[in-house]
């Protein structure tokens, strides 16, 4: 055992010195000053990959675990984006990231994305989807609070001026449940462009930055509704 140990610690020096460190370097504010400038438009390179997914979902009907639908349906829609990329993108997806940038000293967990872009050439770059299963169009009191108190706080999306909220709808229509987002959050949902009839809509804020940081103060959430008109939440155990 104390071998072991001993080619453990002999590993981690190793590591050390060649510049792999335990603690990443803070993030010049001009990097972030830049990003902001770099993903103005999410939804010309990003949200088309999720759509595709859902509707790639949409075809393939997946087993998906009623009695967990959130992470169920992320879980599955993660692979289907994956899918309809090229692989030659500057990002990857990835489900149930980690955002450690906003995270409260330990033993406290870091903040997790249901999905997110994550940017390679720094990997701390994350742009986060948060998705809510909505029983029904005016069933929004988490989504509305996910804004509000991790998007609009910076706890969220930190190094972007942007994110997403995805609706997972299970009754109802995209269009009303949009029309109650609009009314809930007290904000005008723009369309993000006049030949696109999908159910997407943006919407603009001011968000709280954490005194001594940088982050971007505007910020704009993107607002997706995928309908799932055939699942249900289950509380059954499974067989």
């Amino acid at each position: 055992m104390a071998a072991g140990h001993a080619r453990f610690r002999r590993c981690a020096l190793t590591i050390g010195a060649t510049g792999w460190g335990t603690r990443p370097p803070s993030v010049d504010p001009v990097f972030v000053a830049q990003l902001a400038t770099w993903m103005n438009r999410p939804d010309r390179t990003l949200l088309g990959f999720v759509w595709a997914a859902y509707e790639r979902m949409l075809v393939d009907q997946p087993p998906v675990d009623g009695r967990d639908l959130e992470r169920s349906i992320s879980q599955l829609l993660e692979p289907r984006v994956r899918d309809a990329m090229t692989g030659y993108e500057p990002f990857y997806i990835q489900h149930a990231t980690f955002e450690r940038e906003t995270m409260a000293p330990p033993p406290a967990q870091p903040p997790e994305y249901d999905l997110a872009f994550v940017w390679r050439a720094d990997e701390r770059v994350i742009w986060p989807l948060e998705a809510k299963v909505l029983e029904t169009p005016g069933r929004l009191v988490e989504y509305d609070r996910d804004l509000r108190m991790e998007f609009l706080t910076c706890r969220y999306a930190p190094f972007t001026a942007s994110g997403a909220m995805v609706g997972y709808l299970l009754s109802g229509e995209p269009g009303e449940a949009l029309e109650r987002i609009a009314t809930k959050l007290g904000v005008t949902l723009g369309k993000i462009s006049d030949d696109d009839d999908r159910p997407q809509r943006i919407s603009r804020h001011l968000r709280q930055v954490p005194a001594g940081k940088s982050y971007s103060a505007d910020f704009d959430c993107y607002h997706l509704i995928f309908k799932f008109g055939s699942l249900r939440r289950c509380a059954e155990a499974a067989p």
